[in-house]
């Protein structure tokens, strides 16, 4: 476990218990990258204080969070690889669409999950996030990765986006 996924004695077990029905849904339908994901997404609500995943199912709960990383990602995008239907994700866990949406809701508005957040984005569909590089500068709106190197990197300091564009372009080079 990373120092990110640090988990509470007294959550332990059920961590492991809801992150054991992710797992087995990422080996069949999704793939690690997600698996990492929705770990963190379940570990953050771990410790919580009082922890919400005290109350409810861990199957619930497991559908839950593989549909909120899901929705941040476009899982139900048939483009996207890999691609999943949230009837898919509600039918292997054996709860109600409904339930699912509705505990899926809940962990989105308890981790202020909203579309495209850099935070629960597949680190490898970060650069494509649109949202992740729009920010405001003097009054404007725009894509820091077309901004001088040095506002890159100030932006980047100061948490505003997840890597450094131009650096992370160096790279790969």
């Amino acid at each position: 476990m990373s120092t990110t996924e640090r988990i509470p004695k007294s959550m332990a077990e059920k961590f492991s218990a809801i992150t054991a029905h992710t797992d087995a849904f990422c080996e069949k339908h999704l793939n690690d990258e997600y698996r990492v994901v929705i770990h963190r997404v379940i570990g953050t609500l771990a410790r919580k204080r009082p922890s919400p995943l005290l109350r409810g199912e861990e199957n619930v709960w497991a559908a839950a969070a593989v549909h909120a990383v899901g929705r941040v990602n476009f899982l139900d995008d048939p483009s996207q690889t890999p691609h999943c239907k949230p009837k898919i994700i509600y039918e292997f866990f054996g709860i109600a669409e409904s339930t699912g949406q509705r505990k899926s809701k809940e962990i989105r508005d308890i981790l202020k999950i909203g579309p495209m957040s850099h935070e629960w984005t597949l680190p490898s569909r970060l650069a494509e996030n649109p949202a992740v590089w729009l920010l405001q500068v003097n009054g404007l709106i725009i894509d820091i990765r077309r901004a001088p190197m040095e506002l890159q990197q100030i932006a980047f300091s100061k948490g505003l986006i997840p890597f450094v564009p131009d650096q992370k372009a160096r790279q790969t080079e």
